[in-house]
């Protein structure tokens, strides 16, 4: 469909606008389109009709082929064309083109009115259908300009609120990694002092300075250093060769840690120095090993990656203070073991080998702790030809213990030159103890045999009974009631008892150390030596008593952790050919 009209004044160009509009709304142009396009024809009329001439308008239906528009979609295409006069001065042709959702064959425009008012007013005001949309227009522009207002609220409080969120998720990041921070550092804390503690008993638990050197690497390796050289001075103070590095030579020296490596440490309580010649490329940690006069020693690590963390480091520090009591407690405990034991040993006596006696004697120092020193024995001759033997216990332990049983040997000795029997001399010894040691106990047994007296007399004063085994093979144990311990604030006299001893008898004398055991008390021990006693033939007493000795140490023995000392002193009758 193609349409055309020639326009030279405004009667003309109204019509032409009046019908455009008509044919628009027929053609089911879209009202805005509809209004835009009669709106900007309007305005493109007024301009021609103030240039003068006669302009042509041309309305035509197509198929779109401009940019913008879908393939295959219907349009109306309006040309104005310009007088010739305009044309020559230039003036391009006007063009718009609007969809036509609704094709139609062919249209009338219907009349148009004849009131050249009327027509003017339709070209320079609106028809009826422009004035709806317009209407229109500025109702949706209304509500437009007020969603977008809401809108651009709506995206102020969004962004206000993304920034409330940010802050919100970065003081809450902020908060998890301080939380995470601090519970990292409350275990690693809690786990150094878990480790400290444990390694600390380890340490302590044992009284052979040797034993602590040599677990002191197998705690630190490979958690807290890749290694360890524990290097302890002699015991006249000699101090480092050139076989250690100049960091532990310092350290032992100035009593304080020291650092080797290229870069300072920053390790607290330590000082720094250059990295050691005998090792450049690894750090050096050398800790002294204090004690209230010197070091004892110089322990030399490295550590399990680049460097130590400085916490690591104090807790190194701490546990090297640690060993270092243990050692020094090992030693002096050694030290003072080995002067009890030599004390105790140097004052048992050699037994005398009367006729017809024949003694035999262990003492076993015990081997855990300071638990020796308090047991004895001793086997001497009286002026009338008498033989007494005596075991006894002091209590306490150590020198103090090995001093007092000195003592006691020496009083019972010169007691007995003067003769009396056994509960006299124990008698004497428990008002001597008294006096001399009011803090101090003792138990004991003495037995006296004599060649003319086929009898054998005994007391005892807190100890345990004698064992005796006779002749026949039977065992007794001599349980008649003994005195009380020796040294207590009770005046006693302690009695003596008799028993006959034929030859071929054994009385055997021993300290609690032999037959006692914890929580399962001493009786049964008793009644294990009688049966160790009670195993032998008379033959193998007569011909080995100290084999003898030695067989019965060792059942009885057996179980024993040796937490103390052990007397056994065997007396047996020789038996008549």
């Amino acid at each position: 469909m193609t349409r055309t009209w020639q326009i030279s004044d405004v009667t003309e160009a109204a019509r032409a606008r009046i019908a455009t509009a008509r044919l628009a709304a027929a053609y089911g142009v879209p009202p805005v389109e509809r209004a835009r396009l009669t709106a900007s024809l309007g305005a493109q009329l007024r301009s021609c009709l103030t240039k003068g001439g006669t302009w042509r308008l041309t309305l035509e239906t197509g198929t779109a082929s401009r940019a913008g528009a879908r393939a295959g979609e219907e349009v109306l295409h309006a040309v104005v064309t310009p007088s010739p006069e305009a044309a020559a001065a230039g003036q391009p042709p006007w063009r718009v083109t609007v969809p036509c959702p609704e094709a139609v064959a062919d249209v009338g425009v219907g009349a148009v009115a004849d009131d050249p008012a009327e027509l003017a007013q339709a070209l320079l005001g609106a028809d009826e259908d422009t004035t709806l949309v317009l209407e229109r227009l500025a109702e949706q522009e209304g509500l437009v300009d007020f969603h977008r207002e809401e809108l651009q609220q709506t995206n102020q409080g969004v962004v206000a609120l993304h920034a409330e969120l940010d802050a919100a998720g970065r003081a809450q990041r902020e908060a998890f990694a301080a939380e995470r921070k601090a519970r990292t550092e409350a275990e690693n804390a809690r786990r150094r002092l878990t480790f400290l503690a444990d390694a600390s008993a380890v340490l302590t638990a044992s009284l052979d300075h040797h034993e602590i050197v040599r677990r002191l690497p197998e705690l630190l390796v490979p958690e807290y250093a890749a290694s360890v050289d524990v290097w302890l001075f002699d015991q006249d103070g000699d101090r480092p060769g050139p076989a250690h590095a100049a960091a532990a030579v310092v350290a032992a020296r100035t009593g304080r840690p020291q650092y080797a490596a290229a870069h300072p440490g920053g390790l607290p309580g330590v000082d720094d120095l250059p990295p050691s010649a005998l090792a450049p490329d690894r750090p050096l940690l050398c800790i002294p090993l204090p004690t209230r006069q010197a070091p004892l020693g110089v322990v030399t690590l490295s550590p399990p990656g680049e460097r130590w963390d400085p916490d690591d480091a104090v807790m190194l520090v701490e546990l090297t203070r640690r060993a270092s009591i243990a050692i020094d407690h090992a030693q002096r405990y050694q030290h003072n073991r080995d002067i009890a034991e030599t004390l105790q040993r140097a004052l048992l006596t050699e037994l005398p080998a009367p006729p017809g006696l024949t003694l035999a004697a262990r003492y076993l120092p015990a081997t855990h702790g300071l638990n020796i020193g308090g047991d004895w024995y001793d086997a001497f001759r009286q002026p009338d030809g008498g033989v007494i033997a005596v075991v006894g216990d002091v209590t306490g332990h150590g020198l103090r213990a090995a001093v007092m049983m000195s003592q006691l040997r020496t009083a019972l000795r010169a007691y007995a030159v003067d003769g009396g029997s056994p509960g006299q001399l124990l008698t004497r010894l428990h008002t001597f103890l008294h006096h001399l040691q009011p803090d101090l106990f003792a138990t004991a047994v003495i037995a006296r045999f004599h060649p003319d007296d086929p009898t054998v007399t005994w007391a005892a004063a807190g100890h345990p009974p004698p064992v005796l085994r006779t002749p026949d093979g039977g065992v007794r144990t001599l349980d008649a009631k003994p005195g009380a311990m020796l040294g207590i604030p009770l005046r006693q006299e302690i009695a003596d008892h008799t028993v006959p001893m034929a030859p071929g008898s054994t009385l055997a004398l021993y300290t609690d150390g032999l037959v006692e055991r914890r929580a399962r008390g001493i009786d049964p021990g008793i009644a294990r030596l009688a049966d160790a006693l009670g195993s032998f033939g008379p033959a193998e007493l007569d011909a080995d008593l100290e084999g003898s000795a030695d067989g019965i140490l060792r059942p009885m023995l057996s179980d024993s952790e040796r937490d103390d000392d052990v007397c056994l002193l065997l007396c047996h009758l020789s038996g008549t050919d």
